[in-house]
């Protein structure tokens, strides 16, 4: 297992801006990375997904107001996040495919086998 680290999260108002960042140490990123969000009382969802290539997934709810992005000589997967929304506050995790699951979708949890440990992102109206 990989380690992964998210930072970022905080408390803003709806409008506001945030940059959270998955940072692993030890191994390579490969294949998928995935950023999901889970709100209280609701199942975990799937948010953006880049590829080895550079390739971007992102789910509706958050399409044109966040972006993901991967610095390969830092290890790291960010995920800016603009125009926040009060819908947005949840926990944020990051996840790492390092098995290369092909046949299991981008979007799907199962598609993940190294997790972190969530940032809390917090936007009040």
């Amino acid at each position: 297992q990989v380690p992964l680290v998210e930072s970022g999260g905080g408390l803003v108002q709806a409008g506001d801006s945030l940059r959270l960042s998955c940072a692993a140490s030890g191994r390579t990123f490969r294949w998928y990375v995935g950023w999901f969000r889970q709100a209280p009382g609701k199942e975990r969802e799937f948010v953006a997904a880049i590829n080895w290539t550079g390739g971007t997934y992102y789910a509706d709810s958050v399409k044109g107001r966040f972006t993901i992005s991967r610095d390969n000589a830092k290890n790291t997967v960010y995920l800016q996040m603009n125009t926040l929304l009060p819908e947005d506050t949840a926990t944020y995790y990051c996840a790492a495919d390092l098995l290369n699951r092909a046949g299991i979708s981008y979007s799907s949890q199962a598609r993940y086998n190294t997790w972190g440990q969530g940032t809390q992102v917090t936007v009040s109206s």
